[in-house]
């Protein structure tokens, strides 16, 4: 993700998947060379599905252009991993988030967080929409009840969320 231009395509690819595959972003930075990712779980799939769907759709149209314009296949884009782990508290999004959005300025890349264009810290800071939709969900949630289960010789009620 070197070029203005591929930090555009991917973040048209994360915009795409987050709709596709029903998750919310609560932030995001892209990097020349990697990118930080805050996102709900998806309700269509799970992380390692939308990952592996991002980057593989991302690496197509990377060696589609660039064997267009020399004719020959780029080499790999990505590498075959990525890390992830949950985020429990307020306190740990708000931490995560801080880091994420001041990684662009401890590279050098940028003075101030606000000056990179591919981060959500602008949608945080002016409210401004972004390439990305953040903390945003279009798809209605429908939550029914489900029939009494016994564990422990104990009653729960079940619930399920489902889209309409």
């Amino acid at each position: 993700m070197g070029s203005a231009d591929r930090r555009d395509l991917f973040a048209k690819i994360i915009e795409e998947a987050r709709s596709k595959y029903r998750f919310v972003i609560h932030g995001y930075v892209l990097m020349p060379e990697h990118f930080h990712l805050l996102m709900t779980e998806p309700e269509v799939g799970d992380p390692s599905v939308v990952m592996k769907v991002v980057k593989e759709r991302f690496s197509r149209q990377v060696h589609a252009n660039k064997k267009c314009a020399t004719g020959e296949k780029s080499g790999r884009v990505w590498e075959k991993r990525f890390y992830d782990f949950n985020v429990w508290t307020t306190r740990k999004r708000v931490e995560k988030l801080r880091y994420m959005h001041r990684n662009p300025v401890k590279r050098g890349l940028v003075d101030r967080p606000e000056q990179w264009a591919w981060s959500s810290f602008r949608a945080y800071l002016f409210g401004e929409p972004g390439p990305v939709r953040v903390r945003f969900q279009e798809w209605p949630l429908k939550v029914n009840a489900r029939p009494v289960q016994h564990f422990g010789g104990l009653e729960y009620p079940l619930i399920r969320t489902e889209h309409e």
